[in-house]
């Protein structure tokens, strides 16, 4: 009888051995969850509509996640703390309208997901009209904390602007990007860049009181998801997915929905 037992306790350490080994292969932080980093008032990305998250990443997230067969959900921080937040094991993966740089991808990994780029923001009153990103030599500019764009300005504003004798670029960050546009309506900021898709979000929101000056698309670049670096399992469970919801049409479908460019 003993043995008998024995043997049962052992089979049984070896099957809840076998849960445990699938359950981190899953690569989630707890088994059957997946929790997304986002900065959720970023729309057509991410924003509320009442206590309801809408916009192309949570639409998209829902589309990978039932097909890695998953129930997510939502971690809402502001956008320049997400990877260090990811790190900091908060959340499975981080989507938030992030382009995927070297810098970035040295502390984690991503899987593209669209295309876009951005655009130039000004007030509907405003004695200026940036048509390109050059045309912004000699204005204060707002960002929001964390994007790609504070270095991509710093370095133009040195190697054009300066050097034909423009002026600078003086580059104020806020926290998020309805922020920045709040501070461009107060008058604090001459100028606003941001994702496209967003941009006319903030214009369509704010009922015409800031346009969009920029007369084509600047820095296109490529979203990514990002994951803990070194977390394989869970990076290709995406890939898996992603390449499941581009098979059945729901993925195009999606990026029509939004306007944006797919990723092959």
């Amino acid at each position: 009888m003993k043995k008998i037992t024995s043997k049962l306790v052992s089979g049984l350490s070896l099957l809840a051995a076998g849960v445990m080994c699938q359950t981190a292969a899953a690569g989630t932080l707890t088994e059957g969850k997946l929790v997304i980093g986002m900065e959720i008032s970023y729309p057509p990305f991410g924003s509320y509509d009442g206590d309801k998250i809408v916009g192309f990443d949570p639409e998209l997230t829902a589309l990978l996640a039932a097909k890695m067969g998953l129930e997510e959900s939502y971690s809402d921080n502001k956008f320049s703390g997400l990877i260090l937040g990811l790190g900091a094991n908060k959340f499975d993966a981080v989507m938030s309208a992030m382009y995927i740089k070297e810098e970035r991808l040295k502390i984690a990994d991503a899987v593209p997901y669209a295309r876009t780029g951005a655009a130039i923001m000004v007030t509907k009153d405003s004695p200026v009209s940036p048509a390109t990103d050059k045309d912004l030599c000699g204005l204060t500019v707002g960002l929001a904390q964390g994007t790609s764009w504070v270095k991509e300005l710093g370095e133009l504003s040195k190697s054009y602007c300066l050097e034909n004798g423009k002026g600078a670029i003086t580059v104020q960050e806020y926290p998020s990007a309805p922020e920045v546009t709040q501070a461009m309506l107060s008058g604090n900021v001459q100028a606003q860049v941001e994702v496209a898709g967003a941009a006319l979000m903030f214009v369509e929101r704010t009922k015409g009181r800031v346009k969009i000056s920029s007369t084509e698309l600047m820095y296109p670049n490529t979203l990514g998801i990002y994951f803990k670096k070194g977390n394989i399992e869970l990076k290709s469970a995406y890939e898996k997915a992603m390449a499941e919801i581009k098979a059945d049409g729901s993925y195009d479908a999606l990026i029509r929905k939004y306007e944006l460019t797919p990723v092959n």
